[in-house]
Parts: structure tokens; sequence; C-alpha cells
């Protein structure tokens, strides 16, 4: 399967379907960054949202920036702070 990766904001309720779900791969991840599924519907809904496409390379060094700021913060945090919190981990996009 091939995708497109696109910067969108997330407005909240309503801002991608359960029928966007079933016409094309979807997925978010940190720094809103989108995963769309490369598809004739994917690409409208792309669209409609004003998102701004990227390379996968451009995607993942954006994603990664952000985990790396999460994990900073993370870093920073006082022992005691650390106990119900996970580390962040780094993601790699499809």
């Amino acid at each position: 399967m091939s995708y497109k990766y696109a910067i969108i904001t997330n407005t909240g309720k309503d801002f991608f379907t359960y029928q966007n779900r079933l016409d094309f791969f979807l997925r978010g991840y940190p720094a809103n960054v989108w995963v769309i599924g490369n598809n004739e519907k994917g690409a409208l809904w792309l669209a409609e949202k004003n998102g701004v496409e990227k390379t996968k390379t451009e995607a993942q060094a954006i994603v990664d920036a952000e985990i790396s700021t999460s994990q900073t913060q993370w870093d920073n945090l006082p022992e005691a702070d650390k106990f119900n919190d996970r580390r962040p981990t780094d993601i790699t996009l499809p």
C-alpha cells in the first residue's frame, strides 16, 4: 500500500468519519502528522482538510523532533512524577 504524508490540524469532532476510515487508511501521529492511503478518496479528504503534503522523510523528521522533545521533557521530570508515565518511544511511519 502506498501512502501520502501530511500536516493537518485535527479540528476535533467530525475531523474524520467512520466512512473515511472505511474508504482509506488514516492514522494520526505526533505533531499533527497524518498518514493517508494514497487513493482518490484519501486525496479528496487531504484537500478538504487543507493538508500540507510532505515527503515521508520530511514527515518522519517532524515526528522524530516531536518525540525527542517529549523524551527530553520526560527525562527532566522528578523521579516521583515518572511512576505512572512511560517515556515516549520512537515511532517509525509506515
